[in-house]
């Protein structure tokens, strides 16, 4: 195991849930892209996450409440790097990077920027290592939208077999890539994840998510409030496009609760979310790509039994199956992809992918913070 091939990845995601870390070696991984050595899983403190959630729109005193969230957010980061590391058994010193995401704040590439929160200067103290930040805003910069950016390791970790394939990543906004034999890489946010599960729970039950997907099993699809869910112009668009949970935020599904005129269990409302997620990740994949298409799903998501069985229904007769069925946990593909592309901006080589991103070219990704 040669020290200058071990990278580190970090994400927190669209869901705010958390962090999760993974360490992970890309010189000896038997015929993979890399080989996950340790991974550790933080979650937010609920004042932070209160802050966090805050801070998805404008208020008062809002760039010193960022800022303060910021440094928070760093100890967080390093904290679960340090767990990872101690769980891969390798010392710091070892990992040539790691690749720090950031928290999204806005995402607004139609208006040239977008935001994630991070402080990669405090990360790198506080964990020792060299650190890669602010993958973004380089290709926003270039003409893209700066997302999804995991397309690229998609392809590298799940491609080499030549299938047409895609893989979807269900977090707080899900993302689909997909590997074409003949057609290359494509890829863009297909709309809501997890985001709107979660707002329905939290506000019905206190609850911060759905646990497997048992509340929504309970409910039933109201098939005219799915109608009216999917008449948002997003899921018309055509790709390049990508979206960010303020899009499809607790304001978005008041707006459209308040157009029905139905009396609906908040279970039902649960089961008609899983079904609007379902949906439209379905559609993106029939539409663009091949009836032969096998589905990998990872993040957090794919451990939503009644999300799964929605779009297995839905993609029928396309496989549907968890990319832990290809050896890699369904929580560590992000993590993974940002340690890859921490890797690629060492090395100096493109992180992005031009026909998935809409950017004029391919760029080198990221801010490199030494340790």
């Amino acid at each position: 195991m040669t020290s200058n091939e071990i990278y580190a990845g970090v994400m927190s995601g669209t869901s705010l849930d958390g962090v999760d870390a993974v360490v992970a070696d890309f010189a000896s991984a038997e015929g993979a892209v890399c080989r996950t050595l340790g991974h550790a899983h933080v979650a937010f403190a609920m004042p932070l996450r209160e802050v966090l959630l805050a801070l998805q729109t404008s208020g008062a005193n809002e760039l010193a409440r960022a800022a303060s969230a910021a440094r928070d957010l760093a100890a967080v980061y390093a904290d679960a790097l340090n767990r990872a590391l101690s769980n891969a058994g390798v010392d710091a010193n070892r990992v040539r990077a790691a690749g720090v995401h950031g928290q999204t704040l806005r995402h607004r590439p139609d208006e040239g920027y977008t935001l994630q929160l991070n402080n990669p200067a405090r990360v790198a103290e506080l964990a020792g290592m060299t650190i890669v930040a602010d993958f973004r805003s380089r290709d926003v910069a270039a003409g893209g939208q700066g997302a999804p950016l995991v397309p690229a390791f998609h392809a590298a970790m799940f491609g080499g077999d030549r299938k047409e394939r895609a893989v979807v990543n269900i977090g707080g906004i899900a993302n689909v890539t997909l590997l074409g034999v003949q057609s290359g890489i494509r890829g863009f946010d297909t709309g809501p994840g997890n985001v709107l599960l979660d707002v329905w729970s939290t506000r019905e039950r206190g609850e911060p998510f759905d646990r497997n997907g048992e509340w929504a099993a309970a409910g039933k699809v109201d098939t005219a409030l799915l109608s009216m869910l999917l008449e948002d112009r997003y899921f018309l668009e055509p790709p390049p496009k990508s979206t960010h949970r303020d899009a499809f935020d607790d304001a978005w599904l008041s707006g459209k609760l308040a157009r029905t005129n139905r009396q609906l269990s908040p279970a039902d409302i649960q089961a008609t979310l899983v079904a609007l997620t379902a949906r439209t990740i379905a559609a993106a994949i029939r539409t663009h790509g091949p009836a032969t298409t096998d589905v990998l799903v990872c993040g957090g998501g794919a451990n939503n039994a009644t999300l799964m069985r929605a779009l297995g229904g839905e993609l029928q007769p396309r496989p549907v199956r968890t990319t832990a069925e290809r050896g890699v946990p369904v929580d560590q593909v992000e993590a993974l992809a940002f340690a890859w592309l921490a890797k690629q901006a060492l090395a100096g080589l493109p992180g992005n992918v031009p026909s998935v991103t809409g950017a004029r070219g391919p760029r080198v990704l990221g801010a490199i913070y030494p340790r």
